[in-house]
């Protein structure tokens, strides 16, 4: 997992399929996104995200931008979608669906790879080299359009239903919650079929505590308030200087989580904590879309 905190936004790109990087001895890269109200108190300059493409955008436009490349803005937002990004929700992001990531800062729980081919010849006046376009594609094809082109999930960029397919919003997991604390589910579904990653945000009242525990051992990391997680303390820091130590980001074992541990809130204000998970945590993940049960 990783925060993406840009001031603005970043060229419309893609994330190889696992068959795809393998061609280059890397993994693909499936990720999620989650925008943490605590971290974005301002807009800052284009909070939007292109995503996919329109549906029934054709092949042959996709080709006609890349082969007007070196001619300015190659006109590849044109093709596509914009969507607004709001606070306290996010996205599933499957593997070569093109997306241009706004200046939200977000939390990416995601698979850890590298991989990506940029689309976009321009961006805020920008010049972005064909060489990012092709950087994780085998040698020989590096001006092969159509290869180019056949990385991407096609179905999936023109999907009618895009937003339906990918947004997600949270869902209070009950069976982990009560009095004084809240834990929601903030990244969840499957992609391609598989649970390879998910998240989960912990709400705890001041004055309350509760006992945490998981299927599976995760990564914590605290955005607002402070408390204790066990003997540790935890704090979110409000300025942090260079080589100091900070008291926000813990990693959970497997036998601390199936065991439980306590967490209290020792401030006057919300203690929120931000988990991920690894592949087959959970028995009981959301499915994709099931922020739509809660309409």
């Amino acid at each position: 997992s990783k925060f993406f905190d840009n001031m603005g936004p970043i060229p419309h790109h893609m994330h190889q399929s696992f068959e795809d990087a393998a061609l280059v001895g890397q993994e693909g890269k499936p990720e999620s996104y989650y925008f943490p109200p605590q971290y974005n108190n301002v807009d800052n300059n284009f909070c939007y995200t292109f995503m996919g493409l329109e549906p029934g955008t054709s092949k042959d436009q996709l080709r006609k931008c890349l082969e007007n490349w070196n001619q300015g803005d190659n006109g590849i937002l044109d093709l596509s979608r914009a969507y607004r990004l709001k606070r306290g929700t996010g996205w599933l992001i499957p593997p070569g669906v093109l997306h241009a990531p706004g200046s939200l800062c977000t939390y990416e729980p995601q698979w850890g790879s590298d991989v990506f081919g940029m689309f976009q010849s321009i961006v805020e006046g920008r010049y972005v080299p064909w060489s990012l376009l092709v950087k994780d594609m085998p040698a020989d094809k590096h001006q092969d359009l159509d290869f180019i082109i056949g990385q991407l999930d096609w179905d999936k960029n023109v999907d009618t239903h895009f937003k339906d397919s990918n947004y997600i919003e949270p869902i209070v997991d009950t069976q982990r919650s009560g009095p004084g604390f809240t834990d929601k589910w903030i990244v969840y579904g499957t992609i391609e079929g598989q649970q390879l990653f998910s998240a989960k945000e912990l709400t705890v009242l001041p004055g309350a505590k509760c006992t945490l525990k998981d299927p599976g051992a995760s990564g914590w990391i605290t955005v607002q308030g402070k408390g204790r997680m066990g003997k540790l303390a935890l704090q979110t820091p409000a300025m942090i200087h260079f080589g100091e130590n900070t008291e926000d980001e813990v990693f959970i074992s497997y036998e601390a989580a199936i065991g439980g541990v306590e967490i209290e809130n020792t401030g006057s204000e919300p203690l929120v904590g931000l988990r991920y998970f690894g592949p087959d945590t959970h028995k009981d993940l959301p499915a994709n879309g099931a922020w739509q049960n809660q309409k």
